[in-house]
């Protein structure tokens, strides 16, 4: 069915509307005057700036530490809980439970997570932002997971426990591979979202820089107005977001070409 124009015109407006102005902070991050109003040139200035200030090279890494231990750990319990599901009984309140978190406003979740921590007397930090981000991910790594094993023949499991294979060697030689796709974009998807995750990291983080992220430090610098080095900065945790979202819709889609 062919596309009207209306149609074309509504959707060109809202592709227009949403990534124009993040077209013009990218273009305003290579801009020598480093104003939002006059362009002087093209400069890599900011950028050389941003990669010798300190607060940010520690909040980038703090977000990588977080984005990676949480990743591992939502992956793995993620995809044992997925299987774990799909291979018994169907139940929507269960369904129900392992999404609240994609369901929940982060603000909500955030606060929770806080008394939570805060009743256990748990001390706030790095660990207690990862812990959080594991409890926020692994709803979307359980969604992942489960829509490559609703598409795959589950017969090659019974054939492998006819075989005399243990369910421990099934999982491991037959089913994992069969739903490494989905376990990978899963994976990827839950490190975008961590890396991208502001209020519940800012929630639970400890006081300091120890355990400041980079969205974190981001909102801090921003407060006292859009300077080029946020430009810049946003620029790059943009770039970094878009491969990752690609790489993993690419994975995603071995989910139904396989």
């Amino acid at each position: 069915m062919k596309m009207g124009a209306g149609l074309k015109l509504h959707l060109v407006l809202f592709y227009a509307f949403l990534y124009v102005p993040i077209l013009v902070l990218m273009a305003l991050s290579f801009n020598r005057a480093g104003l939002p109003t006059v362009w002087t040139g093209f400069s890599l200035e900011w950028y050389g700036k941003l990669f010798t200030a300190d607060p940010i090279i520690k909040a980038a890494r703090n977000t990588l530490i977080v984005a990676v231990i949480s990743t591992v750990l939502a992956t793995v319990i993620g995809t044992a809980l997925a299987v774990g599901v799909e291979t018994r009984r169907k139940s929507s309140a269960l369904d129900a439970v392992l999404f609240a978190p994609m369901i929940i406003p982060d603000i909500v979740l955030a606060i929770a997570l806080l008394s939570f921590y805060s009743f256990l007397n748990v001390t706030l930090g790095l660990h207690s932002i990862i812990l959080s981000h594991v409890v926020f991910n692994i709803a979307f790594v359980v969604a992942v997971v489960r829509t490559r094993m609703r598409n795959f023949d589950h017969s090659i499991l019974e054939a492998s426990a006819d075989l005399g294979a243990s369910e421990f060697t099934t999982f491991r030689r037959v089913l994992l591979p069969a739903i490494a796709p989905g376990v990978i974009a899963g994976a990827l998807l839950s490190f975008t979202l961590s890396v991208d995750e502001f209020i519940i990291a800012f929630f639970t983080a400890g006081p300091g820089s120890s355990s400041t992220t980079l969205p974190m430090q981001i909102y801090a610098m921003i407060r006292f107005g859009v300077t080029p080095e946020i430009n810049a900065m946003a620029t790059i945790v943009m770039l970094v977001s878009f491969t990752l979202v690609l790489v993993a819709q690419r994975a995603d889609k071995e989910v139904f070409t396989r």
